[in-house]
């Protein structure tokens, strides 16, 4: 039975596919995907999650306005968001973080890497 439900919002199916295929490593974690910001948002209003994995460059609204939007929504304001993108310029970082990402990981990812950083935020052992 899952404990924690993920939300992914990647537009690219297959990097979408290979953060699922990570987090399936994780025990007692439901995974809900979403192709881009405004799905994301979709989702996020239709249910309750205890985190949030998201690109930043996306078509109709990136993951940076997606971060905003959930730091301004009642019901996932303090839900931990990592973002993972092939933006690693230092200013891209501090702008996520800023804007309240809690995690920053540029592409390419390494699964173990992922779950670490996912267990982490959710304080999983």
């Amino acid at each position: 039975m899952a404990q924690y439900t993920c939300l992914v919002v990647e537009d690219s199916p297959m990097m979408r596919q290979l953060i699922v295929f990570a987090l399936g490593r994780i025990r007692h974690l439901d995974v809900v995907e979403a192709d881009d910001g405004v799905d994301g948002l979709k989702k996020l209003s239709a249910g309750k999650f205890d985190l949030v994995i998201t690109d930043i460059n996306m078509p109709i609204m990136d993951g940076l306005k997606l971060v905003k939007r959930i730091r301004t929504d009642a019901v996932h304001r303090d839900v931990p968001i990592m973002i993972i993108t092939t933006e690693g310029a230092a200013e891209d970082r501090q702008r996520a973080l800023q804007l309240g990402a809690n995690a920053y990981i540029t592409k390419p990812i390494q699964a173990p890497q992922v779950i670490s950083k996912v267990k982490e935020l959710l304080n999983i052992p």
